[in-house]
């Protein structure tokens, strides 16, 4: 569709003189368009000039279909060959000619023109690399080798940054890229001679973009987000500027990478490098602390730009001022740092979608009133800077200014400054609401015989910064005024110390506890009911992460639903370690899920006991094959037809606590005499052997992230005598001819929990056909006495709270329903169903509902 068809608004003439010669001068063009062209010039001196240079383009944008035209502009300039200095600035003024049309005109959107406007900076910079390479390379002091070797030249990439990499240019905008080459694989000469060479391209690049010449200019290029600008080359390896950014990045330049794309150069390279530098830009854990570094960067630029104080329309930035375009930016930016790290899905770089998508994840509930107010900012910016194509963001000082930006939006001057004043009201109130909440009034919230343990928390190492201690100087109100709230302010306060004894640092958690009040209202819960769980957080904060998150109290997933979760987080990982931390995280998570709804009544002690089995039953099943990976690196893939492995006890069914360790047993299917194929092969039963301890070893090992499991082997045949793994056909005879009662009593509960499918399968029919032959209740009844003595006798002396071990308690019950089954003859698993057999050794109905 022509641009013609597609005009549904127009400015108003401010200049009736010059838009009446315009009209005239373009008779020929149908109404529509000659109407918004003579406005146009009415309004804009800049404008009208290009409209006098291009009449051709403006009959042209009167028969052609509007993206089609616009699409063969860019293909103009990705050919340019000869000239390009001169080639680009011709094409820049059609560019921006159309583009002002068709945002005069409302033929696009905000989102299309700024796109736009991208676009065509795109192919620019690539263009002026293009030529650059072409000049340079025909100069002496290139090096030879530099001349022959395509590849090495390849190696450069551009990084758009800012608006650029957002896809946002504005009008008049200057573009913001950042420079790099992959030196992998160059020595340390090579390096420097090719960088030398990309400093020089890059330095022509620029000219070729900046110079203003008699045609004008392209783009402002500015190269100064760099590392370190003052004292670095335009051009950096990739290798250095990560080196700095894991050193010394700020958070102001985390916020930037948020928009950084790749625009120009080798993309591959560019892509791998943004891949690598993600974890510096997105971090694991909620970032509240984000909040306070972009507030003072907020302040800081006003003071710079002399902002300060409440905005006044004339003269005021509607970028950088109180209420303006950087405000919302900033907003959503440093929500997306936030929650960024957690959720790949709210880091986008457009400013308008990302706003969606944090309203999306109820991370936000001002996306639409503030979407509305960024696109009026952006329109005025663009009417401002298309009157004389300067990169300006200040309203005009006066009246006669003032009429012509009003003239420019197609409305009355009074009419554009209530939506003026109106646009930075909202976006100050949202704003500042976020950035700088209200003081909390301080308050003696405990009693002074308490005030002393409050004020030892000073020396703990949560409050060894300044800026912890002026975080938790406004937290500290609302935290104390809770612990009065509790039953026994005393004892909470107490478990309370433990936790803030036991934080490493407060910065983070203190920022979260600001920003989201209802976290207090947890802690404090934990720490006057599950101290236990508040000396774990102490050493794990980062898991509150996990109650900001949007499923955090929705219904239970169950075991596929986490496994595949648990998969999909392990795949995008590549080290093994990193895959071991990363489940240990995850595992933390849903732990702390379970915890926080047993706490709040939200489930039973049942519940959690089955969503505790969960999540160890999803940890083993995602972590066996990144063991036998790593493992067959060295000593190829399982022999024969693999292993599975067992779930016993409180895992197998599926009623694990808190602090449960698994009880596991490894079975493999392989003939004695079967080999691996790695480098170093191994015979079957060895391999299975060791790859079983690689296994315990990565549920149990303390990483970084602490560790996840202890792990139980006790209950394999033959116990601590037998080999840890056990061919299945070893595994069959034990069980059918040498097992004791107890260690049938032990397979009641046994689960394939990982491994091959098929095996555990196999497994588990052996394992039901076994029971279901039944066992004589005499016999199962003595050996259980005698089991239950040996127990009392040298077990660990029960503690006096204790539930599980000690007569009458949890253990009895659970080894009365494992000798229930055994004697009826049934494969069930869990404690209750097993309960339903006792009239099998001879309890009345009324004895199994109270066991139950």
């Amino acid at each position: 569709m022509t641009l013609a068809k597609r005009i549904i608004r127009s400015p108003i003439a401010q200049d009736t003189a010059k838009a009446a010669d315009t009209a005239d001068a373009f008779s020929d063009l149908s109404a529509a368009l000659r109407e918004l062209v003579a406005a146009t010039a009415g309004c804009s001196p800049y404008l009208a000039g290009l409209i006098e240079r291009e009449p051709d383009l403006l009959r042209r944008a009167d028969a052609e279909d509007l993206d089609f035209l616009f699409d063969d502009l860019i293909d103009q300039a990705a050919s340019l060959s000869g000239d390009v200095e001169a080639g680009l600035r011709k094409l820049k003024r059609q560019v921006a000619l159309l583009i002002a049309l068709a945002d005069l005109g409302g033929a696009w959107s905000l989102h299309d023109v700024t796109g736009a406007l991208t676009r065509f900076a795109d192919v620019s910079v690539q263009c002026a690399i293009d030529a650059a390479h072409v000049e340079e390379l025909r100069r002496a002091r290139t090096p030879d080798w530099v001349k022959s070797d395509e590849a090495a030249r390849d190696r450069l990439f551009v990084v758009a940054m800012g608006k650029m990499g957002a896809a946002e240019l504005n009008y008049s905008s200057d573009i913001d890229l950042i420079c790099l080459f992959d030196s992998d694989g160059l020595d340390a000469e090579a390096a420097i001679e090719l960088r030398q060479y990309l400093v020089r391209v890059v330095r022509r690049m620029s000219a070729t973009l900046s110079d203003i010449t008699a045609d004008g200019y392209v783009f402002r290029t500015d190269l100064r987000l760099r590392p370190d600008a003052s004292v670095t080359p335009v051009v950096l390896s990739a290798a250095a500027a990560e080196r700095y950014y894991e050193s010394v990045g700020r958070t102001w330049e985390r916020a930037a990478y948020i928009k950084a794309r790749i625009c120009a150069g080798n993309q591959s390279a560019g892509q791998a490098y943004l891949k690598r530098l993600a974890p510096f830009v997105w971090r694991r854990h909620l970032d509240f602390a984000a909040i306070q570094d972009a507030h003072d960067m907020r302040l800081r630029i006003r003071e710079h730009k002399r902002l300060t104080g409440p905005p006044v329309l004339e003269g005021h930035n509607v970028k950088l001022g109180s209420g303006g375009i950087r405000e919302i930016e900033f907003y959503t930016q440093t929500r997306q740092i936030i929650s960024g790290g957690r959720d790949a899905a709210l880091r986008s770089r457009r400013t308008v979608q990302a706003l969606h998508d944090l309203d999306n994840a109820g991370w936000t509930e001002d996306a639409e009133s503030l979407t509305e107010d960024y696109e009026t900012l952006r329109e005025i910016e663009h009417r401002l800077q298309m009157i004389a194509d300067q990169q300006t963001h200040l309203l005009p000082t006066t009246d006669e200014g003032f009429e012509r930006l009003a003239s420019f939006c197609g409305q009355s001057v009074t009419a554009l400054r209530q939506q003026l004043h109106d646009t930075f009201g909202r976006v100050r109130e949202i704003t500042e609401g976020f950035f700088a909440p209200k003081q909390a009034s301080e308050t003696s919230a405990i009693d002074s015989d308490l005030e002393d343990i409050v004020s030892s928390w000073r020396h703990y190492p949560a409050l060894r910064s300044e800026r912890a201690v002026e975080i938790f100087s406004r937290v500290r109100p609302m935290l104390l005024e809770r612990v009065t709230a509790t039953a026994k302010p005393d004892v909470t306060l107490q478990h309370l110390d433990t936790f803030m004894a036991g934080l490493p640092a407060g910065v983070q958690l203190f920022s979260l506890f600001e920003a989201n009040p209802q976290l207090i209202d947890l802690i404090v819960d934990i720490a006057a009911t599950a101290p236990r769980l508040a000396a774990y957080l102490s050493r794990n904060a980062s898991v509150l992460d996990a109650v900001l998150g949007g499923g955090f109290f929705e219904p239970w997933p169950g075991p596929e639903a986490l496994l595949k979760d648990l998969d999909s987080r392990l795949s995008v990982v590549g080290d093994y370690e990193e895959k071991l931390n990363e489940a240990r995280r995850w595992a933390r998570d849903w732990q702390f899920r379970t915890g926080v709804h047993h706490l709040r009544g939200l489930i039973d002690a049942s519940e959690a006991g089955t969503e505790y089995a969960d999540v160890a039953g999803a940890i083993c099943a995602a972590l066996w094959p990144v063991v036998v990976d790593e493992f067959a690196a060295k000593h190829g893939g399982p022999p024969g037809g693999g292993a599975a492995v067992l779930g016993m006890g409180s895992l197998g069914s599926r009623r694990m606590s808190a602090r449960s360790d698994l009880d596991l047993i490894v079975v493999y299917d392989a003939e004695p005499g079967d080999m691996s194929d790695g480098r170093r092969p191994l015979m079957a039963g060895t391999y299975y052997g060791r790859l079983t301890q690689a296994f315990i070893t990565a549920l149990t090992v303390p990483t970084a992230e602490g560790k996840l499991f202890d792990v139980d082997m006790r209950l394999r045949p033959s116990g601590r005598q037998g080999p840890v793994a056990t061919s299945f056909n070893a595994f069959v005879e034990y069980q059918t001819e040498k097992a004791w009662t107890w260690e049938h009593m032990a397979l009641t509960r046994a689960r394939p929990v990982a491994g091959e499918q098929s095996l555990g399968e196999k497994i588990e029919t052996f394992r039901q056909d076994l029971l279901s032959a039944g066992h004589d209740k005499t016999t199962v009844l003595r050996d259980l006495a005698e089991m239950r003595d040996r127990l009392l006798t040298h077990g660990d002396a029960p503690v006096s709270l204790e539930a599980k071990s000690g007569p009458g308690r949890l253990g009895d019950i659970s080894l009365l329903a494992q000798a229930a089954v055994l004697v009826a003859g049934s494969p069930k698993r869990s404690v209750i169903e097993q309960l339903q057999s006792l009239d099998r050794l001879g309890c009345n109905e009324e004895t199994t509902d109270r066991l139950q």
